[in-house]
């Protein structure tokens, strides 16, 4: 029987999966790496870390599971998306700390793009709006604060990629320098309908285009590996997406209409918009969902920053709990929410708002509040962005929404996932296994390798289903009152008070 092995290269931790031929997870590892805050709202890895994880996490896996590791037919990467990592093309040694998707220093260059009228042409091209969500904002702060680095840049001594581009080449000891289309798209470089990179951004983000990786399909086959040694006979890497969209595939998403939501650090919706691109008035971006044999899938994609990282400065800067176990029994205990609302914009919101420089807020306090109205509030904060998100892609779309699937580690949590199909007023699906991410990778990988024809011929396993059932007064007046606790956050914002900027 041929195994599968698949690395998830998430915000938090690199993980090591192991699948057999029926998608089954056999056995997992994985490593968390330091996350850096060298200042406000700059968010920071180390690129080599995550490299000597992702060794670490692969011989661990494999050296408990010998008979398996003789019987390996691929390696398959889902990765963060934006995240950009500047590397010597030499030896693939990172010379810079990877900028990080939730980064915020490309602000200023963000604004003064927006400024300059130039937000049509790059939505026009990428599908995006200019944030420094993105990658090409931090890579031009980059080339501009660092003249070493842009130096070797330009020179064509250092080569600037996503996170599966650097471990790609960081796996082929330098023989494969590409990604794949679905994180091409992220980048603000990519043009989209064109399906290449744009030698207009790259010039207005400062970035050389022969320092860019070559773009593959998905299921394309990018090199081979030994993993450093922890492998006697070659291994061939095949089936290669961003995390979210690996998880759209994993979910069979394959027809327009279809969605899902992954909860993770930050949050993404993803809804199928078939093979011709759709434009939003709403905030909303247009994103590539995947390539097959270079013909697009497109998808409309609603951008969530601060989903279970809500959860993790509640447990780890405020101390409220110990265990995430611990999260959902405390917010039942409370008979309502008190009006306690919690808006996590600690590096900004994101669709409906785009507000960058945007501060979160705790709203609602009473002398009755405690710590489990904060740890229900930033929950329910979860929900309240999926729903807006939702209903922004919805007005846009053009198509019938079939209903919505889950993924992502707090899909454990029921009575999130309940408040998400309320609030949401749509049926919700959570997905067997909620690492949908790898799943995803390794099923473009076997389709890449010619082990499966069609993605319909993936037999799926069975979701945990969620229906509406809260009164659509109640969902009203809850939303009503979260958009107001976002005002409240925006209000400072917009006068421009010098004590909240």
């Amino acid at each position: 029987m041929p195994h599968f092995l698949a690395i998830d290269q998430s915000t938090s931790a690199t993980k090591a999966l192991l699948f057999n031929e029926r998608l089954e997870l056999l056995d997992r590892e994985g490593i968390e790496h330091v996350q850096h805050y060298p200042r406000a709202g700059w968010v920071e890895h180390d690129a080599e870390e995550i490299w000597q994880n992702l060794l670490t996490v692969a011989r661990r896996l494999l050296g408990r599971r010998p008979a398996e590791a003789e019987s390996l037919c691929s390696l398959s990467i889902t990765n963060q998306r934006e995240t950009i990592v500047v590397f010597e093309k030499s030896s693939g040694k990172p010379l810079y700390p990877a900028l990080v998707w939730q980064c915020r220093r490309g602000v200023g260059l963000c604004d003064a793009a927006n400024a300059g009228g130039l937000g049509q042409l790059v939505e026009e091209r990428t599908g995006l709006k200019i944030d420094a969500y993105f990658s090409a904002s931090k890579l031009k702060w980059l080339m501009q604060n660092e003249p070493e680095i842009a130096r070797k840049v330009r020179s064509g001594e250092a080569l600037v990629g996503t996170i599966d581009a650097y471990l790609i080449y960081r796996l082929t000891e330098g023989r494969t320098f590409a990604t794949d289309t679905t994180n091409a798209s992220r980048t603000l470089l990519y043009d989209i309908a064109l399906l290449r990179w744009d030698e207009a951004l790259c010039e207005l983000w400062d970035t050389p285009l022969h320092a860019l990786p070559e773009v593959r399909d998905c299921e394309a086959k990018f090199g081979e590996t030994t993993l450093g040694g922890i492998l006697k006979e070659a291994l061939p890497i095949c089936g290669v997406m961003g995390d979210s969209q690996a998880a759209l595939f994993a979910q069979g998403c394959y027809e327009p209409g279809s969605a899902k939501v992954t909860f993770g650090t930050g949050s993404s919706i993803l809804l199928n918009v078939g093979s011709e691109m759709k434009r939003s008035d709403n905030g909303v971006v247009t994103t590539l969902a995947w390539t097959r044999g270079g013909i697009p899938t497109y998808a409309m994609e609603g951008i969530i920053i601060s989903s279970a990282a809500t959860l993790a400065w509640l447990k780890n800067q405020l101390g409220l709990f110990e265990s995430y176990s611990e999260v959902e029994p405390m917010a039942r205990e409370l008979t309502g929410n008190g009006g306690v609302y919690l808006v996590p914009a600690f590096t900004g919101l994101g669709l409906p708002y785009w507000k960058a420089d945007a501060r979160a807020t705790i709203v609602g306090l009473s002398s009755q509040s405690d710590r489990r109205h904060l740890v229900r509030a930033g929950i329910e904060s979860m929900a309240y962005q999926v729903s807006e998100a939702l209903a922004a892609m919805r007005e846009d779309a053009g198509v019938s929404l079939s209903g919505l699937k889950a993924d992502g580690g707090a899909t454990k949590n029921s009575f999130l996932m309940q408040l998400v199909a309320d609030l949401c007023r749509v049926d919700l699906s959570v997905a067997g296994m909620p690492e949908c991410s790898p799943l995803g990778a390794t099923m473009a990988g076997m389709l890449g390798m010619g082990l499966v024809v069609s993605p319909e011929d993936f037999s799926l396993g069975s979701a945990e289903g969620f229906t509406p059932r809260m009164l659509a007064e109640e969902s009203d007046r809850l939303l009503g009152e979260w958009r107001s606790a976002v005002q409240q956050t925006l209000a400072p914002l917009e006068a421009k008070d010098p004590l909240y900027l």
